[in-house]
């Protein structure tokens, strides 16, 4: 009967908390794994590019004509 309470709140927490962030989790880590060639993104940093390569760690990102850029595939985030 004691423990009755706290599981109630253990279970309200997860539900409240810890479900919606594992979504949100897993939503990110499809985008970055669906990345590709031609794609339109902006980086944590702020910069807007177009993906020209993707590796398995990084992606090169071309943000003028003639500059591109080695960026991990984590920083972006759109």
């Amino acid at each position: 009967a004691v423990l009755l309470p706290f599981a109630l709140i253990l279970g309200i927490f997860y539900v409240i908390l810890l479900l919606p962030m594992r979504r949100r989790q897993k939503k990110i880590e499809e985008f970055l794994k669906a990345l590709k060639a031609g794609d339109k993104v902006i980086t944590s940093g702020g910069l807007y590019g177009v993906i020209t390569k993707v590796n398995d760690q990084s992606v090169q990102l071309q943000v003028a004509q003639n500059v591109r850029l080695e960026i991990a595939r984590n920083a972006i985030i759109g």
